[in-house]
């Protein structure tokens, strides 16, 4: 089964960046944009990350939690996150079980390059899959499904 827009996103809790678990269900009331990206250090998921990043105040200003999710352990991410100074939580989903239940896992067993907003009451709004994974959705494209989201 392939989620789509308008089915309730799957509730998950993970292991984090800052020491913690986090669960979609405790942001319940806020618009999340969870993405999903293949790897830590890799080319396009630090160029990825760090436009996020760079444009946090962007998801900030329509009320967005952005949530980053692949399938290295914990400690990689730490370390990736200290390197770039990522302020949005990194989550190791290293069983890729949540990238299953996305439908975000490709043909070869690795998780595509994939976002999702979830609106304030678990619905997804908008929701891609990369094919390729080469490229990626930008802050503006992501904001207007935000905002879009309502």
């Amino acid at each position: 089964m392939t989620l789509s827009i308008g089915d309730q996103a799957p509730d998950f809790t993970l292991p984090g960046t800052g020491g913690r678990s986090y669960s979609l269900s405790s942001f319940k009331g806020t618009t999340v944009v969870v993405v999903f990206y293949p790897g830590d250090e890799t080319p396009v998921c630090t160029k990825q990350l760090n436009s996020y990043n760079n444009e946090l105040s962007a998801f900030d200003e329509v009320g967005a939690q952005v949530l980053a999710i692949s399938s290295q352990d914990v400690e990689s991410h730490e370390q990736f996150a200290a390197k770039y100074g990522f302020k949005f939580p990194l989550l190791a989903d290293v069983d890729k079980t949540v990238a299953g239940l996305y439908g975000t896992v490709g043909p070869l067993g690795f998780p595509r390059r994939s976002v999702f907003v979830v609106d304030a009451q678990g619905i997804v709004r908008y929701a891609h899959r990369a094919i390729a994974g080469l490229t990626f959705r930008s802050v503006d494209e992501l904001v207007a499904a935000v905002q879009a989201a309502g």
